[in-house]
């Protein structure tokens, strides 16, 4: 008897089934919990920021004391001199400066060789997304007699093995040599002149002298590429190597092969330890001399933040100058987030008045502030366009930021230009002594952070909570419709005959099926631009109509072709009751869609959540929203409405472009823009939109459509 009770016994189900089945059947409850948790989560990054923190102990910034002098910078004047007497010469031409430049190199003893390097432009190819430009192959749109000349100047460190080497970059246009550009080279030369002299350097010195008439960027990135990835035979293909050599760039060598310095060949020194990119912009009128820190690579990538670190702590405690990152200025004035500020402090004076120990809690003033750097770091990452120079860098794993100083009044003032070169110099050379004493790359500290201030960072094992709890819905409302589905049964006896409840099960397939197509057609969105771009004579007005235009017109060809019971005259009952389907399976692909992107850029995921995951939500027919006429479901359908019209891309494009700048002067045209500059620079926030958001923002809108 006993044995047959045991037999007749059910299993226990396990606590996570009952945890899964309790919040699949409250899905309603738990997505909307889920949310409004990540929301909040993401608008307490501000207040849950940490102070920066030196986490490699041999870096020991600020442990030696400084070795530039007034000599170094006497010296610096006088070569910011012969180079800007030079543009008042009226026989001199651009050779003349990087030939002055190269001269002052060999005269250090430093090894000193010219880079020629052709303009890449900006070109869309969908085979070569992912692959960076082939350095040898010339843009159409150049030709021979248009090339860059890079000069570099290499100092062998006295107690190193040549292994290693640090890389100081100044960008400069041979052909218009501001002041500021002067200086900033000055700052250089003076830095390099000391680096030249002393004994215990034990990295090799780089300096990249850049020539940026055809961008910053372009000039840095050629000499990386044939410093990372030389390239030895072609076939084929039209190169560089088909070009003459031009006589101007043959005229580089003469009078200076005497002093033996000047290398015909590529020189190189060691792997590169890190890469600091020197920017003197001439403004003036600034309340004290400032440092403006660009970190941004490609992609979101970020320097190591110890690196950040060094500068900080040098340009403050050492050096006295003000740290500055980029913010939203427009989030400064907006009076939610000051009202938020001043809720959050009131919070934490409540937490501490409960528990003295308990650090939650910031001043208003720090909340806004600290809120409008996280939503730029946020958004320069998301974009994946590298904010300088320096994202040449990280594409090769090497630690790079662009430094930018500002003085305070004008360069012009020599007094004043000495002092400010003097402190400029000096927070390069502490710099390079701390990644000087480090016997390994940067690798203690964070690669995966958003920036809240110069000197507090939220890292990502704080940042990546308000996305988990963004998504989180998702999985959870997909396994409810689909449960749903399988269980509900027609509500007309004699349809259900229609139905061979064999093929019950699998009538998600048809929706997959609906939504591969639909993301197919993303695809070919995305690839519509390559074919755009080769109509000659367009605007970007008219690029922008033609790209909607044969976007929208695909779309309903799709639809057509899918048999869409939107288009019929009466759908069949079978028809109307498949939407949950189709939204249990687009809601699972944008899941799975965020989920990956996730592991490209964070940032493009954090903010992909926050756009296309509450209409995900709440995409539900407005028909039938409609016939139940109660102010919830009119309250729904009206949601449903603006989200529609929100989260298509060009329209929160406009949205987010006048919330953080200004909607005047806005077009149409932008988008092309600002989508052309996404491709250009391989971005894969370019592929998330074509291929993630926009094909789930379509397929929402079939829903709320759909005949029921």
């Amino acid at each position: 008897m006993g044995a047959n009770e045991n037999s007749s016994a059910k299993p226990r189900v396990r606590p996570i089934v009952r945890l899964g089945i309790f919040l699949i059947s409250h899905s309603n409850i738990v997505s909307l919990v889920c949310f409004l948790a990540g929301v909040v989560a993401l608008l307490l990054l501000p207040v849950l920021a940490k102070n920066t923190y030196i986490s490699e102990n041999a870096l020991m910034p600020g442990s030696a004391n400084n070795m530039l002098s007034t000599h170094h910078v006497s010296d610096a004047n006088k070569f910011i001199k012969d180079l800007t007497d030079l543009e008042f010469t009226s026989m001199a031409s651009p050779i003349e400066s990087q030939k002055l430049i190269a001269r002052y190199m060999s005269a250090l003893d430093a090894e000193v060789t010219f880079h020629k390097f052709y303009p890449q432009f900006s070109q869309f190819h969908p085979l070569h997304f992912f692959t960076s430009p082939d350095s040898g192959i010339i843009s159409k749109n150049g030709t021979c007699s248009s090339f860059g000349v890079n000069t570099i100047g290499i100092i062998r460190a006295p107690r190193g093995d040549g292994k290693e080497a640090i890389v100081l970059v100044t960008p400069y246009n041979p052909s218009k040599v501001g002041l500021g550009e002067a200086v900033s080279l000055g700052i250089a030369y003076s830095v390099f002149l000391l680096l030249s002299r002393v004994t215990w350097l034990a990295k090799d010195i780089i300096w990249l002298v850049a020539d940026s008439q055809y961008g910053e960027y372009s000039s840095v990135a050629a000499w990386l590429r044939e410093y990372q990835a030389p390239v030895f035979h072609k076939v084929d293909v039209v190169t560089s190597e088909a070009c003459n050599e031009s006589s101007s760039f043959n005229e580089l060598g003469q009078g200076l092969y005497l002093d033996g310095k000047l290398s015909g060949d590529f020189r190189r020194a060691g792997t590169m330890a890190a890469a600091l990119v020197i920017k003197v912009v001439d403004q003036g009128n600034q309340y004290e001399d400032s440092l403006n820190i660009y970190a941004e690579a490609s992609n979101g990538q970020m320097p190591n933040l110890d690196l950040i670190n060094i500068v900080n702590y040098m340009a403050v405690h050492k050096q006295g100058l003000r740290i500055k990152v980029k913010k939203m200025w427009s989030l400064i004035d907006s009076w939610w987030l000051n009202t938020l500020g001043v809720i959050f402090e009131s919070l934490g004076k409540v937490a501490r008045s409960l528990n003295p120990q308990l650090k939650f809690g910031i001043p208003a003033s720090d909340y806004v502030e600290g809120a409008a750097t996280l939503a730029s770091s946020l958004y320069y990452q998301g974009l994946g366009v590298p904010t300088g120079p320096h994202g040449a860098f990280r594409d090769y794993q090497v630690d790079a930021i662009t430094l930018e100083i500002s003085p305070k009044v004008s360069l012009t003032k020599l007094n004043r230009r000495n002092e400010f070169m003097l402190r400029g110099g000096r927070l390069i050379e502490g710099v390079i002594r701390s990644i000087n004493n480090l016997l390994e790359k940067f690798h203690q500290s964070f690669f995966l952070y958003l920036l809240t201030s110069p000197g507090k960072f939220v890292s990502v094992g704080v940042y990546m909570i308000p996305f988990a709890l963004l998504v989180a819905p998702l999985p959870i409302v997909a396994a409810y419709l689909h449960a749903n589905g399988s269980n509900s049964t027609p509500q007309n006896p004699s349809s259900s005959l229609e139905v061979d409840g064999s093929h019950k099960s699998w009538e998600w397939l048809n929706s997959a099926r609906k939504v591969l197509v639909i993301h197919l057609w993303g695809v070919f969105v995305s690839l519509l631009p390559f074919f755009l771009r080769q109509v000659p004579n367009t605007t970007l007005t008219m690029n922008f109509v033609l790209w909607g235009f044969l976007s929208i017109f695909s779309l309903l060809i799709l639809y057509l072709t899918l048999d869409c019971p939107i288009f019929k005259a009466s759908a069949s009952q079978l028809e109307k009751n498949k939407w949950t389907s189709l939204k249990s399976v687009t809601i699972s692909t944008a899941f799975i869609g965020l989920s990956l992107m996730s592991v490209i850029n964070f940032a493009t995921a954090e903010i992909g959540a926050l756009l296309i995951v509450p209409i995900c939500l709440l995409a539900r027919p407005l028909k039938l929203d409609i016939q139940a006429r109660s102010w919830r479901t009119l309250l729904r359908a009206s949601c449903n409405i603006v989200l529609g019209f929100v989260v298509f891309s060009p329209v929160s494009f406009v949205l987010l472009k006048g919330a953080f700048e200004d909607f005047y002067g806005i077009n149409v045209g932008d988008y092309w823009k600002w989508v052309e500059s996404l491709w250009a620079w391989n971005s894969a926030t370019y592929l998330y939109i074509g291929v993630v958001h926009l094909p789930c923002w379509a397929l929402c809108i079939h829903i709320l459509f759909h005949p029921c």
